[in-house]
């Protein structure tokens, strides 16, 4: 049941652009007990069909850039193979970590660019 709970929640966050891997991979490695490199894997292929579905939802909506999206595929080819090789080669532990830390930093920056454009736009409207 918690697993279909976690996919669930996952492809809500990861249909809205915000990125399901990052609920379901340290719920899988916390909750479900399995290694980070599994984890992340998983995550990759759930994220397939869920990316379908929302692409062709964004693509009604006409708000995807097409320019943009053909840059971004392909750097992101790229920065894909190098991650996958980090991946699969680097300690479970580490690779733990290291993904603690880049959720808390990304944690921070969204804090306080919340916190920056709220005052922006306070300080617009006098």
């Amino acid at each position: 049941m918690l697993v279909i709970f976690l996919g669930f929640l996952a492809g809500i966050i990861g249909g809205m652009g915000i990125g399901g891997g990052t609920i379901l991979i340290p719920s899988l490695v916390f909750f479900v007990g399995v290694k980070q490199q599994v984890a992340q894997s998983v995550s990759l292929l759930s994220f397939i069909p869920a990316a379908i579905v929302a692409l062709v939802i964004h693509f009604r909506h006409k708000s995807i850039e097409k320019k943009l999206v053909l840059r971004l595929i392909l750097f992101g080819c790229i920065g894909t193979l190098i991650g996958a090789f980090l991946a699969v080669n680097l300690n479970s532990e580490l690779l733990k970590k290291g993904f603690g830390i880049f959720l808390f930093i990304m944690g921070i920056y969204e804090l306080t660019s919340k916190c920056k454009n709220k005052t922006e736009k306070e300080e617009a409207k006098k």
